[in-house]
């Protein structure tokens, strides 16, 4: 076996490099060749590995040039840099550090807290200019107020329970928090507007997703305490900067820190100026000891992947070994999928995952199939939970995944998958198998047999079985102009509930959606994407 060849093309600690050298890999350290993308996309076919952090950028453009590219380790949690889709079309296995940075930013928005009620970079400044304003920095105390926390995941927990030490109250809206996950990690559970309306500090631990894009918009702004701070360290986007600067000017918020901008570097910005806000430039995760940790761990795992095809951590497939990995490929997109149509179905809190094996493999390793699935439930509100991660957020949650095994019988397939999501308003359940092509297939939900492969658009139906739904459904897409691919359709019996599962050549607007929901035998329609 020829010896693997990393490449480090970002600043890593001399520490990471040692561990490529020990384990028996050739590593080639440059660690400003990926400022320079024509440089990197002319040596990148020479390399197994490619171990980064967040100036190299793997596009789809560099990955077509990197013929020998087995393995991407980003040292680190954000992979917005590396095009995950073409990376895993070209079968390059994508990997994290998803929790090496948890304590460092948590800790970052501990900091920016204290400096935004005692106003010390202000202060700083006033007093290094040789001034002595001290009766124009009148601070605030932070014991005793409410702290509300948007996103109570790992570091929402962390900087949960800093503030519980520093005699904060806490209070905190996630959805996938549950009542006994917060009285465990000692804090209120609320929804989204009570916080706004009790906060005096408010701090946003949640991802980037279009749920939570803006969601401090101009709107909940105006919903907040009059004389609130906002702490932002997650990420760009999750504040309307244009709103927020104008708040601050009426004087309604109080004060902002953010560590994060929509656009970076942020050279300039709305909130830019502003004598109440305190901007860093993204030191989140800026300690030695979270460069250190991330460094070594992205180290560790691209070297097992590369020496024995042991898989931690990775964005783009499960933690199976390279022998296991043929035969659990197919249902591992299996129960990703069948995961995902259900988490797009889900909006309440999520109780519980619920996965049944059924047949031949209910006998093979569904541990990683068990996390495919979870990924999947998980991943349309937590776009950055990977197959590694995701069995670990559940838990922070207080989500229960149950796994069910019966090797005998399953119907009439030889394997059959059924997954239920136990949410606070309902439970919602689907079902399906891996044919002899290897194609995932829905064949039950709702307790309907149906019979559906999957596609990047569809359209999910629930119906009463009553003539004329399907000519007025394809009137509708057909003069909107969607074209369908492919219709599937189940009935629990004649007359009675009925669902349909679609599949579209592309995103179907709001207003067709609305056109199909006006059908009258219509109960409900929703797009679904995988």
């Amino acid at each position: 076996m020829a010896q693997p060849k990393v490449l480090i093309s970002d600043a890593l600690s001399d520490a990471a490099v040692q561990i490529f050298r020990d384990r028996g890999i050739d590593v080639d350290f440059q660690p400003d060749l990926g400022k320079d993308k024509e440089a990197l996309a002319k040596v990148i076919g020479r390399y197994d590995g490619l171990a980064i952090r967040s100036a190299t950028k793997a596009t789809a453009k560099l990955l077509a040039e990197a013929a020998n590219l087995k393995v991407i380790g980003r040292a680190g949690i954000g992979v917005d840099n590396v095009d995950v889709p073409a990376a895993t079309a070209r079968g390059v296995i994508v990997m994290n550090t998803p929790f090496g940075n948890s304590i460092t930013t948590a800790e970052h928005a501990i900091a920016m807290m204290f400096a935004l009620a005692r106003q010390i970079p202000q202060a700083d400044a006033s007093t290094q200019a040789g001034k002595w304003e001290k009766n124009r920095f009148m601070g605030v105390e932070l014991t005793g107020k409410t702290l509300g926390v948007i996103g109570c995941g790992n570091i929402g927990a962390i900087v949960a329970e800093r503030a519980i030490g520093l005699k904060l109250k806490v209070i905190a809206y996630d959805p996938y928090l549950t009542p006994e996950r917060a009285l465990e990690i000692g804090v209120e559970k609320v929804e989204l507007d009570p916080l706004l309306a009790r906060a005096d500090i408010i701090t946003l631990h949640v991802p980037m997703t279009d749920k939570t894009r803006n969601i401090l918009s101009a709107e909940n702004l105006a919903k907040t305490k009059r004389g609130v701070r906002i702490v932002n360290c997650a990420r760009g986007g999750l504040v309307d900067e244009v709103a927020l600067r104008a708040a601050l000017e009426s004087g309604h918020v109080a004060g902002a820190a953010f560590d994060v901008f929509v656009t970076e570097p942020a050279t300039e910005n709305p909130l830019f100026g502003h004598p109440n806000v305190i901007c860093t430039p993204h030191l989140g995760a800026s300690t030695s000891e979270a460069q250190e940790n991330v460094a070594l761990q992205v180290a560790e795992q691209m070297a097992d992947y590369l020496l024995s095809g042991a898989i931690t951590n990775a964005i783009n497939f499960p933690s199976i070994s390279a022998e296991e990995a043929p035969r659990l490929k197919p249902f591992v997109a299996l129960c990703e999928k069948l995961g995902s149509f259900l988490g797009q179905l889900t909006e309440a809190p999520i109780k519980g995952i619920r996965i049944t094996y059924e047949g031949t493999v209910a006998a093979m390793n569904t541990r990683a199939l068990t996390s495919a699935a979870v990924t999947g439930v998980l991943r349309p509100i937590l776009q950055d939970v990977n197959m590694v991660s995701a069995p670990v957020i559940a838990k922070e949650r207080g989500i229960v995944v149950e796994e069910v095994k019966r090797e005998g019988g399953a119907s009439d397939y030889e394997s059959v998958v059924r997954i239920i999501v136990d949410a606070e308003d309902m439970p919602r359940d689907a079902a399906g198998t891996v044919f002899h092509d290897g194609k995932p297939r829905v064949i039950e939900v709702r307790g309907i047999d149906i019979d559906a492969a999957f596609a990047p658009h569809m359209l999910y139906v629930r119906n009463h079985d009553k003539p004329g739904f399907i000519g007025r459904f394809g009137s509708v897409l057909g003069e909107a102009g969607v074209n369908v691919a492919t219709f599937a359709l189940g009935r629990e019996a004649e007359g009675g509930n009925a669902i349909a599962f679609v599949a579209v050549d592309g995103p179907v607007s709001d207003d067709v959606l609305k056109a199909i929901e006006a059908i009258p035998q219509v109960k409900r329609v929703r797009p679904v994407q995988f």
